[in-house]
Order: structure tokens, then C-alpha cells, then sequence
């Protein structure tokens, strides 16, 4: 690890997170726009709406080991200005191109850029995050290039019909554009990721305690990932229907499914620039990250049943909101232990297979979700296997916690 002053490495995962910020509006936007102008793009069916907002996660698996071998081989602002130039391409694409095919190619060029961003950002997060501090870097890396997701759904969804898909679309290609400004005039660039691979490399890899460490992480990454980003998302909106119907009545105020759906999401890209930095910097104490991990993993298998069953509104939306509270916690701890072992194996192929292993787990994420919904008791089936498996994390998380401890008290 270079020295790195402390002012510096805060301010470079401040200026990392506003890049992947001002990039992800557009694919953000599409979430909620695309379902309901399909037409407006040109587009033949509802069901190429699916295809276009699931390909760029799919066409990401063979792409992410590739982008890995690029950064090894190029400097950190380079691979970005890459990306930044490709997410500007596509957001503004969407606003000139029309049919399935040009979208589709759109879509694909995005999973391309984001690989670039996802693995860049998760990688010069734990160069520049400070030592013991990689909590604290990664939940506000986390938190602050979220707020592009709940900008991009809310500007998106309130402005598309009043602007049309087309000008929203190359306003937020202009925005995506100031990522380039941002990052040749702010940035300030010291280490290479080439650079950053640990002297001890080679036992990190070999050693049969350092692989088993890191089988855990992979799984625990597949296994958030999977239920996070792939079914608890792509199934909130059906599950709310589920329950309560098409329309939810909520203090004598009724309210459309999706729309509760949109403001249960909105609300946790609100409190992740808070909650993430908060939780990191809990972790990042005498305690450790892993007793924290532990106790979100358990109350993530306690949440998701009761989701599953329906309930008084408030009630529910109550258990909801605990779940998606636990998924901030996860998704930031996660990368957090992710960052305190890349060194050991060099960061940026640490990350290219972390990131693979998300990727993999929201893609299928959604595919297995709706899979058990078209069976009887679908959603009981799907929330308490996924409590299963949270469950089953938590007690190699503490199998693993205890043979430390009792390794250290040994010592």
C-alpha cells in the first residue's frame, strides 16, 4: 500500500462514489420509465422490456474477468474515463436510438461500463480507504453513489411524462458527462492498481486457511447478492400485490402497489448515505466487522418470513423496512471484509471475481425468484428459503468467528 495522505484517500472515494453517481442515472431512470414508455423506444412487447433491464447484468459474467486483465494493465483514471464515456453513450442512446435491437446493443455496451465502475470503484476503495478504516470508505463509497439510483427513479419517474423518454434520456447523458470533469479535475491519481498486490500474494492464494476464507466471502457475496439485489427487488412490487391487492389502503389513504414499491425503495437510497457510513464506521472498531455481519445476516432470516405472510399494511411495511434497514448493514460489510482481504491476493483480481460472483447472484436472483412464484405458496417458499440461507451464512460466519478467537487466545 503507497502512503497515502488520510485527507487524500477520503476525498478520492468521495470523488469515486460522485462518478458512479452521475453514471447510473440513466440505467436507474429506466427501471422505472422503460415498463411503462416501452412504445415511446420503440420497442414491440412488454416482455423485451425484461430482456433489456436484465441483458446488461447477463452480459457482465464473460466481461468482468476481461475488464480485470485492463486494469491490471492500465492506470485508475484512464479505466474510468473509459467508463464514464461509455455510461454518457448509452444514457443519451437511449434517448436517440428506437427498437429492440439498438436498445438491446445499448444495454449491453452499459453492462460493459458498469463492469469498468463496479470493479474500479470497489478496488480504488480499498486502495485509498484507509487501513483500518475500510468500513468507514466502503459505506461512504456505497452511500454516495447510490443517491444516483434514487435521483435517477425519482427525477426519471416524475419528469418522463412530462419531457417524454427522449429528453430525459439526453439530460441525463449531459449529467452523466460531468463524471468527466469531476474525475480530470478532482481525482488525484497516486497508485496504480498493478501496483497494489501484496508481497504475500502468493501464500494468500495457497494457503489452505486463506482459501477457506475466501469460499466464505465468495458464498456470503452470491448469497446477499441473490436475495438483495436479485429477488427481494425484483419481487417487492408482485409480493405487495400478493397481500393487499393492486391498490393498498394505508391510514384511510390508498395507494397503488407500485408506487409502494417506489417509495420503500427510495426510502432506503435516501438513508444509505447515512446508514452505510455509520455502519462502516461501527465495524471498523475494537469489535470487528464480523459479529455485526453476524447479527445482520440473523436479522435478515428473522425479517424476510414475515414478509412472506400477509399482515395488517402498517405492519408489514414496518417488517419491510427492518429488511431493507438489514440490507443496507449487509451489502455494506460485505464489501467492507471484501476490502480487508483484496490486499492479500491483489486487489483487482480480489475484485474481478467478487464482482463476478455478484453479478452471477443478481442475475439469477430474479430468474429463480419468479420461477418458485409460479408455483402454490410460491413467495412463503421463495422468502423462507431465503431466510434459510441467510441463516446458514450466519452460523459458518460464527463457526469461523470462534475458531479466530480462540486461535488469538491461544497466542
Amino acid at each position: 500500500m503507497f502512503p497515502i495522505h488520510s485527507a487524500k484517500r477520503k476525498h478520492n472515494v468521495v470523488i469515486i462514489a460522485l462518478v458512479t453517481a452521475c453514471c447510473i442515472l440513466g440505467d436507474s431512470m429506466l427501471y422505472i420509465a422503460l415498463p411503462i414508455y416501452w412504445r415511446e423506444a420503440g420497442l414491440d412487447g412488454v416482455w423485451q422490456v425484461g430482456v433489456l433491464l436484465a441483458v446488461n447484468r447477463f452480459i457482465r459474467l464473460p466481461l468482468d474477468p476481461f475488464v480485470g486483465w485492463l486494469y491490471e494493465k492500465m492506470s485508475l483514471k484512464i479505466g474510468l474515463l473509459f467508463a464514464v464515456i461509455l455510461s454518457v453513450m448509452t444514457t443519451a442512446g437511449y434517448g436517440l436510438v428506437k427498437g429492440f435491437l439498438a436498445w438491446l446493443i445499448l444495454r449491453c455496451i452499459w453492462g460493459l461500463a458498469w463492469s469498468f465502475l463496479r470493479i474500479w470503484g470497489l478496488s480504488t476503495v480499498a486502495v485509498y480507504g484507509e487501513q483500518h478504516k475500510q468500513g468507514e470508505a466502503m459505506g461512504l463509497y456505497n452511500g454516495l453513489y447510490r443517491m444516483g439510483s434514487l435521483v435517477g427513479m425519482l427525477v426519471g419517474g416524475v419528469l418522463t411524462p412530462f419531457l417524454g423518454l427522449t429528453w430525459i434520456s439526453l439530460s441525463f447523458g449531459l449529467v452523466s458527462g460531468i463524471g468527466v470533469v469531476i474525475l480530470g479535475v478532482f481525482f488525484q491519481n497516486e497508485a496504480s492498481l498493478s501496483k497494489t498486490k501484496s508481497t504475500d500474494r502468493k501464500k494468500g492464494i495457497l494457503g489452505l486457511d486463506i482459501l477457506k476464507d475466501y469460499t466464505l466471502i465468495m458464498s456470503s457475496s452470491f448469497v446477499v447478492t441473490f436475495i438483495i439485489q436479485g429477488v427481494l427487488m425484483a419481487t417487492l412490487s408482485s409480493l405487495i400485490i400478493y397481500h393487499f391487492g393492486e391498490e393498498v389502503e394505508i391510514l384511510n389513504v390508498v395507494i397503488a402497489a407500485s408506487a409502494l414499491s417506489g417509495i420503500l425503495q427510495a426510502l432506503r437510497w435516501m438513508w444509505e448515505p447515512f446508514l452505510a457510513t455509520r455502519v462502516g464506521i461501527w465495524s471498523d472498531g475494537s469489535k470487528g466487522r464480523k459479529p455485526f455481519f453476524i447479527g445482520s445476516l440473523l436479522l435478515g432470516s428473522i425479517g424476510l418470513p414475515m414478509l412472506a405472510f400477509s399482515s395488517i399494511p402498517l405492519i408489514w411495511i414496518f417488517f419491510t423496512l427492518c429488511v431493507l434497514l438489514t440490507s443496507t448493514a449487509l451489502t455494506t460489510l460485505m464489501d467492507a471484509m471484501a476490502g480487508d482481504r483484496s490486499h492479500e491476493a491483489g486487489t483487482v483480481r480480489f475484485f474481478t471475481y467478487y464482482t463476478v460472483v455478484q453479478d452471477t447472484g443478481a442475475a439469477f436472483g430474479p430468474f429463480v425468484g419468479y420461477l418458485l412464484l409460479s408455483l402454490t405458496f410460491g413467495y412463503e417458499m421463495l422468502y423462507i428459503g431465503c431466510a434459510v440461507l441467510l441463516l446458514v451464512l450466519a452460523v459458518g460466519w460464527f463457526i469461523q468467528f470462534k475458531k479466530e478467537k480462540q486461535q488469538v487466545s491461544i497466542l
